[in-house]
């Protein structure tokens, strides 16, 4: 199936380069008003373009990855040519129902990946509306797999997960990068404090993954009575870090759910 991507950005862009690595065999058309910034796209077999219109009116799947407050906007570009076609909108705090609204003929599927997808290892979470077929479902599902794991879900729960693993990375990159500081403080060098860092952030997801066992079982493997670690673990909770990082995601998941509200209110 020929796919567009409507406004290649950094995620849009990772999308494409996603689905190549993945070896996706239809057409892929990109969009962007500057084309000069996805040029190179173009060595690896993805038609260009910055009419939406075009783009659109060719393709069997869109993926919608513009900013909230320009969906309006392009959709009614399109309205004529995504009727009946299946629009994947990776728009942040934009609902299912303004989308309908607008484009009332297509089929919708919202969906919240992570700047992971750059490496193929995003955690998306997607819902549709009820016009979207088990097909159809399952075609978008190729797309999700070459970005990472998928995951559908009730869509009460997006602006929570946008909050959560849609924002995450940004967490994640401050504990790795405070992680190296530290690293630096305690005498080691940049490079090895940076990948000991990053490489034992992602053993320990991958460990909480594949093993199924809880946080804190895992946690508590590592602190041993009297030893090591339960010096460090101690700085931590008094720091209250649980605390912040739950702060974080309920602040981000109500910027999400305000967002969402203006826009709807607003247009």
């Amino acid at each position: 199936m020929k796919i567009a991507v409507i406004g290649v950005g950094t995620i849009g862009r990772a999308i494409v380069q996603s689905l190549i690595h993945g070896r996706y065999n239809g057409e892929i058309i990109a969009t962007r008003r500057r084309l000069q910034k996805i040029e190179d796209l173009q060595g690896l077999g993805v038609k260009i373009t910055s009419d939406n219109s075009s783009a659109v009116k060719e393709a069997d799947i869109i993926l919608l990855c513009v900013k909230p407050r320009d969906v309006k906007a392009v959709l009614s570009e399109v309205n004529e040519e995504v009727k009946g076609k299946i629009v994947v909108s990776l728009v942040a705090a934009i609902s299912l129902r303004y989308l309908k609204r607008i484009a009332p003929g297509a089929r919708f599927v919202r969906a919240m990946p992570n700047v992971a997808v750059l490496v193929q290892e995003s955690f998306t979470a997607y819902c549709a509306t009820e016009d979207i077929t088990e097909e159809d479902k399952e075609n978008v599902k190729g797309i999700f797999s070459a970005m990472g794991k998928y995951l559908e879900v009730e869509e009460r729960y997006m602006d929570a997960i946008t909050g959560l693993s849609g924002s995450a990375p940004a967490y994640i990159f401050t504990i790795i990068e405070a992680m190296m500081y530290a690293g630096l403080k305690v005498g080691l060098p940049r490079d090895l404090s940076l990948f000991s860092s990053a490489q034992t952030v992602l053993g320990s997801g991958k460990l909480a993954l594949e093993t199924n066992i809880h946080s804190a079982e895992l946690k508590d493997m590592v602190v041993t009575p009297g030893g090591v670690t339960i010096e460090g673990i101690y700085e931590l909770e008094d720091s209250r870090i649980r605390t912040a990082i739950m702060r974080a995601v309920e602040a981000a998941t109500q910027k999400s759910q305000k967002i969402s509200a203006e826009i709807e209110k607003e247009q």
